[in-house]
Order: C-alpha cells, then sequence, then structure tokens
C-alpha cells in the first residue's frame, strides 16, 4: 500500500522530534512540545483514513508520540531523582522512524535521556557536598576531605541506581510471572477446547450410527408392512372367491322355485 501526504508528513515531523529530544534543551525551548501536540493530531486523523496503515504500524506510532509526551512531563519534574525515575518507566519505539536509521532513534533518545538524569544528579549531589562549607577553615578540611565526599556522594547515586535496577528488575520478574500465567492458561483453554472438539466429534459420529441404524429399521419396518398388506390382499381375494362360488354351487344346487 502506498504512503499517504498526511503520513509521510506525520514521519517527518515525528523524526524532527526525535532529533530535537536527543539536544540539550532549556526552559525557554517551546517547539518540541508544539510539535508533539501537532503530531497527537495528525496520528488521530491518520487513524480516520480509510487507508491508513496496518495496526502494528499505528501501535508503533503511538508508542512513539507517547514517549515524547513523556520526556516532556519528566523534563517538567523539579528534582533529577525524579525525572530519573520517571524516564525508567518510559517506552521506547521499536522500529526505526526513517530508513536510515540502524537503531531507533526513541530507543537512542531514552538512553540519553537517562545519562543526562544521571549526570544532574551527580553535579547535584556535588554541589551539596561543596555548598556545605561555609568559612576558609571549613573550606580547608572540606577540600581535605574531597575523597570522602565523592566516595559519599557516589556511593549514594550508586544506592539510588541500584533501587532503580531493583525496581526494573522486580517489574522484569512481575511480567514474566504474568506471561507464564497467560500461557499456562492459554495451553489449558487450548487443552480444554480439544476434549471438546474430541467429544462433539465422537458424539457426531454416534449421531450418524444412530441415524444409520433408523433409516436401516425403517426400511425392514416397511417391508414388513407390505409383506402384511399383500398376506390381507391374497386373504380377501381368497374370501371372495369362495364365496363366489359357495353362491354359485348354491344356486345350483336349490333352483329357484316356479
Amino acid at each position: 500500500m502506498a504512503t499517504s501526504r498526511l503520513e509521510i508528513n506525520f514521519i517527518r515531523l515525528l523524526s524532527r522530534c526525535e532529533s530535537l529530544a536527543s539536544e540539550k534543551r532549556n526552559e525557554t525551548e517551546w517547539r518540541l512540545e508544539k510539535y508533539v501536540g501537532a503530531l497527537e493530531e495528525m496520528l488521530v486523523a491518520l487513524k480516520k483514513r480509510p487507508s491508513k496503515p496496518t495496526p502494528e504500524i499505528l501501535t508503533d506510532y503511538n508508542r512513539k508520540v507517547e514517549f515524547l509526551k513523556g520526556l516532556l512531563e519528566a523534563d517538567k519534574l523539579p528534582s533529577p531523582a525524579e525525572k530519573s525515575l520517571a524516564n525508567q518507566f518510559l517506552a521506547p519505539g521499536r522500529t526505526p522512524t526513517i530508513s536510515s536509521e540502524r537503531m531507533p532513534a526513541s530507543k537512542t533518545v531514552h538512553i540519553q535521556s537517562k545519562a543526562r538524569c544521571v549526570g544532574e544528579m551527580r553535579k547535584e549531589l556535588m554541589s551539596t557536598a561543596v555548598s556545605s562549607s561555609g568559612s576558609l577553615d571549613m573550606d580547608l578540611r572540606h577540600r581535605k576531605s574531597i575523597p570522602v565526599d565523592e566516595r559519599q556522594s557516589a556511593g549514594e547515586l550508586d544506592a539510588i541506581l541500584q533501587h532503580h535496577h531493583n525496581l526494573q528488575e522486580k517489574l522484569a520478574d512481575d511480567m514474566l510471572n504474568l506471561a507464564r500465567n497467560l500461557k499456562n492458561n492459554t495451553l489449558a483453554a487450548q487443552n480444554i477446547i480439544k476434549q471438546d472438539n474430541q467429544t462433539l466429534n465422537q458424539s457426531m459420529r454416534q449421531a450418524d450410527m444412530n441415524f444409520e441404524k433408523l433409516k436401516t429399521e425403517s426400511e425392514r419396518l416397511e417391508q414388513h408392512a407390505k409383506k402384511s398388506v399383500n398376506w390381507f390382499l391374497w386373504l380377501m381375494l381368497i374370501v371372495v372367491s369362495f364365496t363366489f362360488i359357495s353362491m354359485i354351487l348354491f344356486i345350483r344346487l336349490f333352483p329357484r322355485l316356479r
């Protein structure tokens, strides 16, 4: 199926949005949010067209648009920790937007966004450690203890990242359990349907056998009825013949009186 003009414009705008999302944005950047709003409107129009793409392509388009919306909402969060947590739950697209991409651009944007959040968290932790010194003596002591503070900051950052990693592992385990349960339920349903089909086939075969037996018995009964009618007819003929002969003999033996 040929790609429509609306879909071509949608793909171009989507590629432009993914390119903007991969760049570092400031607070005055407004184009990406406007572009994502236009993408939503174009996606709704694309779904209503008679010559719309396949459901799989539309699902991937919707996934990429939702990913960009979630990315914008995550950027509006106040702290880097909240941004990092929100980025963990974003789901990028699975296929490249344009043919020249080796890896889907949304996945690249997702990786860059997570790395940017980690950098902001590290910078925040380091700035907090540096701003805690108030005087020269404290500054000198702080300089002497920089390795300790760095180790503490790195330890806190590692703890946060480990917490997020544990959340991801827990979600992955839950999804794996759900998939396993769904597979077991599907297999059980298939076995039940298979047994029902076997029972139905046996019932149909039994019904065919009963129908054949009924047909055979009906033919035998019909033949028996025909034989009974034939015997009755012969009996009536014999009775009528005997009566006729008896009347003739009676007339011969007893003539009419004159």
